[in-house]
């Protein structure tokens, strides 16, 4: 295959091609605007860049195909759009730089919207709710996992959108919520104590182990309908299986392991920095 020909999408998707393009637009447009003190770190610009691009890549490029032919790489593009991408766009905490990137004209007649903004709002912090976090974290994975419901996906491009789309917006949903780190106050997203998101990461990472686990030792094909349409290589139904669960049990739960190394980190700095002005004051 010519290598450029990767790149070119599968199915074309005028939503996700808006989403990405007008997502890194919008952040330039932010940088351009941000005073010298407001600027990021290059480490949290690199951080957002690479996880818009990698939503990108396993969507509108031939991975797509692949992971519609292969279960394993399915599980791949799952790990990306639910767990990696949204884990580095989360990380970068970009929530400042994409609001001073909108237009104003979007700024004011969001304005002028009180109840739509008031609804979305309310919606948005009942999604954001530590056990309805979880839930649907966890939830949304086993969901799309059930043989029956996994079957009519693949083979229904609305479906297959839907199941897409669902993965990656809760991917941003929950790591957004591990990750804030503005004020008390400040923003919209509750701010949720260290110790608490150290018990959820471990508490979603339990499931998808036993998820995962439960696929890689499965004695028989559970994901028969890539048997229908064809694998895009020819490889042993049962190693394919074999290697999604290993995918979905693996990198997934050390993904929730990194997360809460993260903000263990972030604990010990916070306590540190309590401190020294106690110790100061004693001296």
């Amino acid at each position: 295959m010519d290598p450029l020909a990767f790149f070119v999408p599968w199915e074309f998707s005028w939503p996700v091609q808006l989403s990405i393009w007008g997502s890194l637009l919008l952040y330039w447009n932010g940088l351009r605007r941000s005073r010298p003190h407001e600027l990021p770190g290059t480490g949290a610009v690199s951080a957002f860049v690479i996880g818009v691009v990698l939503m990108y890549l396993v969507t509108q490029t031939r991975f797509d195909y692949w992971s519609q032919y292969m279960f394993f790489v399915h599980r791949g593009q799952h790990l990306v759009l639910h767990h990696a991408a949204p884990f580095l766009i989360a990380l970068s905490m970009p929530a400042p730089v994409l609001a001073r990137g909108l237009p104003e004209p979007v700024k004011a007649w969001f304005g002028r919207r009180r109840l739509l903004t008031a609804v979305w709002v309310r919606s948005y912090r009942a999604l954001q709710q530590p056990f309805i976090a979880c839930f649907l974290f966890v939830g949304l994975i086993a969901f799309w996992l059930t043989p029956e419901i996994h079957f009519d996906a693949m083979l229904s491009s609305t479906l297959y959108w839907v199941m897409n789309w669902t993965m990656a917006l809760d991917g941003l949903l929950f790591w957004w919520l591990m990750f804030e780190r503005g004020r008390p106050g400040s923003g919209i997203t509750p701010r949720l104590g260290y110790g608490t998101r150290v018990l959820l990461l471990a508490a979603v990472m339990v499931p998808q182990i036993i998820i995962g686990a439960s696929i890689t030792f499965a004695d028989s094909v559970w994901f028969d309908v890539y048997s229908v349409c064809g694998r895009a290589w020819p490889l042993d139904p049962m190693t394919d299986q074999y290697l999604g669960g290993l995918i979905t049990w693996i990198p997934a739960a050390m993904m929730s392991v990194v997360g809460a190394l993260i903000v263990l980190r972030w604990w010990i700095y916070s306590d540190h920095a309590r401190l020294q002005p106690a110790q100061g004051e004693n001296r």
